[in-house]
């Protein structure tokens, strides 16, 4: 029999789990509305499946660059100097195989194994679970409704050191926004300590409160993880980057060549183009404007408060505690009963998860009018 290692005993991604069982029913008839992932329902730009047809068809398709495409990565650059008056050398920019192959490259360039990462709770569940596939130790910090307690992980800190901390603004799965004042305190406080900060990115322009603020205008010591999948509603095409200090490039360029070679190629020749479509896709932001503010207007009254501010991003994190103290018996409950799919909040959160949930709000604004309907008749 075949023996598998404890690093293969990592917990499920539970909002897979929810989508695979909503598949399930969708694909035998059930009229499911899936309100699980954080995937857009929207499709990638059109000058971006435009450019990748062409591709198909006439370009000569390979492995790249394992830094990525020059191409590619000097639109990035100009990205950052367009969108946030941030000038970044194209040397500092890798492409990654999605956000995801950028979160795993930068783990194993800042630790060595049993190394500590701290990371916040509630939080995007997969953080967790890559940090102990990699052998390392999650340290959680929980988050309250004033937001990331400098305090909290200083405190951890002189009980046993943390190498890295990992936050994201806006933050899956609250949409909550660590502001420019709170997050420059954040860095300097990792700079003096020694302790590698990454800035997770991925929901820039889905904020809905204010302007984006990058790390990188903070401080030049940090990571920046970023992808095309939210914004630019490219999930399926796997593409993504970091921006790195300089010292970090070789590093995380030698691993990802033994790990991933290069990001898929067509995604790099057709990502560019998305820079390109900022009115199409803020069309698309204005959908989850409104799907925010119909939720906003009706979660209150079903007795599923706002646990958090839902700055950003396209989540609404819930409190169910007057139904259920058992997210995962609710979400099952729900998905069967009225076919409606959430994600659990044990999913984000080993505090208080149970008595939460996570609504998506990236499909459109019709899907979840007629979710919040069905809802209603089942509480």
């Amino acid at each position: 029999m075949t023996r598998l290692s404890r690093r293969a005993e990592v917990d499920p991604f539970l909002a897979m789990d929810v989508l695979a069982e909503a598949n399930r029913l969708k694909g035998a008839g059930a009229p499911v509305i899936s309100l699980a992932v954080g995937q857009p329902a929207a499709k990638a730009p059109e000058a971006v499946r435009r450019a990748a047809a062409e591709a198909v068809m006439t370009g000569d398709l390979g492995y790249t660059d394992t830094l990525g495409r020059p191409g590619l990565r000097q639109a990035i650059a100009e990205h950052y100097r367009d969108h946030y008056g941030v000038d970044v050398p194209v040397s500092r920019i890798a492409v990654t195989t999605g956000s995801s192959a950028g979160f795993s490259l930068a783990f194993l360039a800042l630790t060595d194994p049993g190394g500590r990462v701290a990371i916040t709770a509630p939080g995007y569940p997969a953080y967790r679970n890559i940090i102990r596939a990699l052998s390392l130790e999650p340290v959680e910090l929980p988050v309250g409704q004033d937001g990331f307690d400098i305090d909290a992980l200083l405190a951890a800190h002189a009980r046993k050191p943390i190498d890295v901390l990992l936050l994201a603004s806006p933050a899956n799965p609250t949409g909550a926004v660590l502001e420019a004042p709170a997050l420059r305190a954040v860095i300097e406080a990792c700079g003096e300590k020694g302790i590698a900060f990454i800035s997770d990115e991925i929901y820039h322009r889905l904020r809905h409160t204010g302007e984006d603020v990058t790390a990188l205008s903070l401080g030049e010591e940090v990571i920046v993880i970023n992808s095309f999948s939210k914004y630019y509603c490219m999930t399926g095409w796997r593409i993504g980057w970091m921006v790195l200090p300089s010292a970090m490039v070789r590093a995380v360029e030698r691993l990802s060549q033994n790990l991933y070679i290069s990001a898929p190629d067509i995604a790099q020749i057709a990502a560019p183009h998305a820079f390109a479509c900022t009115a199409e896709l803020d069309a698309v932001k204005a959908q989850y404007r409104a799907s925010r503010a119909l939720l906003m207007e009706r979660l209150p009254g079903l007795g599923m408060d706002f646990a958090a501010p839902p700055d950003g991003a396209f989540y609404a994190w819930c409190d169910i505690s007057r139904h259920s103290n058992d997210s995962m018996d609710f979400a099952r409950r729900m998905l069967a009963d009225i076919h409606v799919a959430a994600t659990p909040g044990a999913d984000f959160d080993p505090f208080e998860g149970d008595r939460h949930l996570r609504i998506s709000y990236a499909g459109t604004t019709e899907m979840i009018a007629e979710a919040l309907d069905r809802i209603e008749r089942w509480l």
